[in-house]
């Protein structure tokens, strides 16, 4: 059994060392539950491998938070290991540092200032439909409401407000198809691409500021899709585009602009998530900005605060590890960087 009186470092190794790939968390989510049920102050309900523990002191204020159990595929970086100060191990950064900090603070606060609710879902290293927090915003929304949220994704120790919106489309070109001996009998679809691409190649990004943070969006081909044989002029070709879009437009906002943008050109949508404001105005964001220090920054890339968002209530990530290390083999914490989040997080939830 998990052990939440021992210190939130070797906590950490202790929870990297239950390997719990996405689809494989059951394990660590047992492990999670019996922890939390043994604490009297806390009620703990479970779906799937998400558990969700709530403190019920009647306070006016609730805060959530949330932390996925999962990591991508072990690449022989398991069991963990510690040198000098740093934590190596699948995991360790993205996010599961994030997880042994919110079980310390459920260990710590049988009466926190502000009640609390913990989630630790799984699968959200995968598809979103696998998603935890997808599965129980649909059955059981009341389990995440709350006046402010924490989503502890590894942001190096500062506050990223929000998240970006990112929406992708296909457009397309159309040309005739002919034998390429006799080219000039038809029209070739993959050379009527140049336009779309020199729209691209002009197209200036906007960097709106959004609640204090500024965003910096993007409008990027990711791929491209012609060709019917070797011998073939070919009458069909797609561009596909990824636009990241800051938390000030709808998806239903950001589709008319990639629309405009490719204006006299086939678009169709194939997918899209959308954005979250940062919520900092929010009184009880004030004061986690104030209890965490820093400068806060605008999250360039999409988390699970979205999920939040979309429920009404505002969220920000905030986490020990540093996201360009996620997902890499020779993945690592700081450790100290684990002690200043629970230290943080103690003084904020403490107030």
């Amino acid at each position: 059994m998990l052990d939440l009186t021992q210190d939130v470092r070797d906590l950490t190794a202790a929870i990297v060392d239950i390997e719990s790939v996405s689809g494989g968390e059951k394990a660590l989510a047992d492990e999670v539950e019996r922890a939390l049920a043994a604490l009297p102050h806390l009620k703990v309900t479970r779906s799937g491998e998400t558990v969700v523990a709530r403190t019920e002191q009647g306070r006016s204020e609730r805060v959530l938070i949330a932390g996925h159990l999962d990591t991508v595929p072990v690449a022989g970086n398991l069991p963990s290991r510690v040198e000098g100060d740093l934590l190596y191990g699948c995991g360790t950064t993205d996010m599961k540092a994030g997880v042994a900090v919110a079980l310390k603070l459920a260990a710590a606060l049988p009466a926190p200032g502000r009640d609390v609710t913990y989630v630790f879902y799984d699968c959200e290293e995968v598809e979103a439909e696998r998603n935890g927090l997808t599965r129980v915003a649909r059955e059981h929304p009341d389990w995440l409401a709350a006046d402010f949220a924490v989503l502890m994704e590894p942001t190096d120790g500062v506050i990223e407000g929000g998240c970006q919106g990112t929406l992708r489309a296909d457009v397309t070109v159309a040309g005739k198809r002919a034998h390429s001996a006799r080219s000039w009998f038809g029209v070739n679809a993959i050379h009527g691409i140049e336009p779309v691409l020199a729209r691209l190649n002009a197209y200036e990004p906007r960097r709106p500021v959004v609640d204090g943070l500024e965003y910096h969006e993007g409008l990027n081909a990711v791929g491209v899709r012609g060709g019917v044989a070797g011998n073939v002029i070919p009458d069909l070709c797609v561009v596909s585009v990824n636009y990241r879009f800051a938390p000030d437009l709808s998806i239903e906002e950001a589709e008319q602009h990639v629309r405009e943008v490719f204006d006299g050109f086939a678009v169709s949508l194939t997918d899209a998530a959308p954005a979250a404001r940062p919520g900092l105005t929010h009184p009880v964001a004030a004061a986690f900005t104030a209890a965490v220090g820093g400068t806060p920054r605008a999250k360039l890339g999409w988390t699970d605060v979205a999920r939040f968002s979309a429920l009404g209530v505002p969220a920000v990530n905030y986490g020990p590890g540093d996201p360009n290390l996620a997902h890499q083999q020779g993945e690592y914490v700081s450790l100290q960087k684990i002690v200043e989040s629970e230290r943080a997080m103690l003084d904020w939830l403490s107030a």
